[in-house]
């Protein structure tokens, strides 16, 4: 099929597995087309070009361009923030720690440095969002065999591990660092 020809609604397609099929609907991503052997399927518009050919194209009437919704612009958008790291996670700093400050107090007569909990916090986020990009890179990372993958993941989870020490500055218990045994802190 023409990678670079969109079809429209009601067009017949001919799939070497699923035979004639028509078109349904179709939006930014995808097909929903029916076919006699397989019923309703959903297909990637990438995936769909490489296994249909069109069989007989539907008259396209002025108003049969696929509009989109709201909905599937945002998933879309989604989709493109996320797979880019666009995307970072709301996470609350614990109430109680509000306005709060680390006092780091050096063993000699030297005077204490003292951090607002909400910098410190801030840092352990961003150090957690950094872990999460480093995890992505790594899982799909070309020259890395299987076995690199797993180790390094694995060093990772011991890394998390180490920080659940810091899980009582969050807000909400999902946001919490967990660690290769799966246990917090």
């Amino acid at each position: 099929m023409d990678e670079q020809k969109e079809l429209t609604i009601g067009t017949k397609v001919q799939h070497d597995r699923y035979g004639t099929g028509y078109i349904l609907t179709a939006s930014l991503t995808h097909y929903d087309l029916i076919f006699e052997r397989g019923g309703k399927m959903t297909l990637l518009k990438s995936t769909a070009m490489n296994e249909m050919e069109v069989a007989e194209e539907a008259d396209a009437a002025p108003d049969a361009t696929p509009k989109l919704t709201l909905e599937e612009v945002e998933n879309a958008l989604m989709l493109i923030l996320d797979r880019y790291n666009g995307l970072e996670e709301e996470v609350e700093l614990g109430d109680r720690w509000q306005g709060g400050t680390l006092i780091l107090k050096p063993g000699n007569d030297s005077l204490p440095k003292e951090i607002p909990v909400e910098v410190f916090f801030h840092k352990i986020v961003m150090l957690r969002d950094r872990l999460r990009v480093l995890e992505q890179n790594i899982n799909s990372h070309k020259k890395l065999s299987d076995e690199d993958k797993v180790g390094l993941q694995q060093y990772i989870s011991r890394i998390y591990g180490s920080l659940t020490t810091f899980n009582i500055l969050f807000k909400d218990k999902k946001s919490h660092f967990v660690g290769a045994g799966g246990k917090e802190g």
